[in-house]
């Protein structure tokens, strides 16, 4: 029985959570298009640093491990979108913007197949502690679990925007981002066999999906928002990106509060 409440809380928590953010991201995506990056910048980087890494750390492991691996996930990233660049260098040239020639080859998939990686690890770290919550208490995988629900709805948001940011369709993003949600499913099933023996190792996948928020953000998404702009548009790009760390900020406290 024990092992059904996982499986249906993770099932929930990955894929469920996917259909709710690209339904919420629909009419986000009307409303405020000119501004989906900032706000997925500051989810992306909210998401990593006040929940994934603090988690990471605090879980008792040498600090010296966890920032190698924070190192390596960064370094793993960069030379898979290096990768992705050549590998999109066929990528069609007409998509309806005035940009110059190859700019739709130096831009399909940037971020996209990052986050999808960093994604997939997040997901199964939480089906994992989704596992070990309903393995101590079924009272506490509950909870666990629609914290982890909570928390995945914001997140799945910024990663679809992030994914039609980097040329993906909104199908293929959808597609991909519920694949991405399966694996907290695996991780929950592992989890369930194997939670006593690898448990350490958890955190140090946790560092490994926070590295590749860091450097969508980072490498991707910044530089995307420095531009010149005028005073009030300075302003609202601000508030977007404010409004995702706050986002993620309200959820984390929530988290900490249970």
């Amino acid at each position: 029985m024990t092992l059904y409440y996982i499986v249906a809380a993770t099932f929930v928590g990955g894929v469920v959570s996917v259909l709710l953010a690209a339904a919420l991201s629909a009419p986000l995506l009307t409303l405020i298009v000119r501004h989906l990056v900032s706000l997925s910048t500051g989810v992306l980087l909210g998401t990593a640093l006040l929940h994934v890494l603090p988690e990471a750390f605090e879980s008792g492991q040498p600090p010296q491990g966890l920032f190698l691996t924070l190192l390596g996930g960064l370094l793993f990233f960069f030379f898979l979108e290096k990768a992705e660049l050549y590998r999109h260098g066929h990528h069609h040239e007409h998509d309806d913007h005035h940009h110059h020639h190859g700019f739709d080859a130096e831009q399909a998939g940037r971020g996209g197949w990052s986050v999808l990686v960093g994604d997939s690890i997040h997901n199964f770290c939480d089906g994992v502690l989704i596992a070990a919550a309903f393995l101590a208490d079924p009272h506490l995988g509950f909870v666990t679990a629609l914290a982890i629900i909570g928390h995945e709805i914001p997140q799945e948001v910024g990663d679809y925007i992030v994914l039609i940011n980097a040329g993906f369709t909104r199908a293929r993003a959808l597609v991909y981002n519920m694949i991405s949600g399966m694996s907290a499913v695996v991780g929950g099933v592992l989890g369930y066999y194997l939670i006593g023996p690898w448990q350490e190792y958890l955190p140090y996948m946790m560092v490994l999906a926070a590295s590749s928020f860091v450097y969508v953000a980072v490498a991707d998404l910044i530089p995307q928002l420095q531009k010149r702009l005028s005073g009030r548009d300075t302003a609202i790009q601000i508030f977007w990106l404010a409004a995702g760390l706050l986002m993620i900020a309200s959820i984390v406290h929530g988290l900490h509060d249970h």
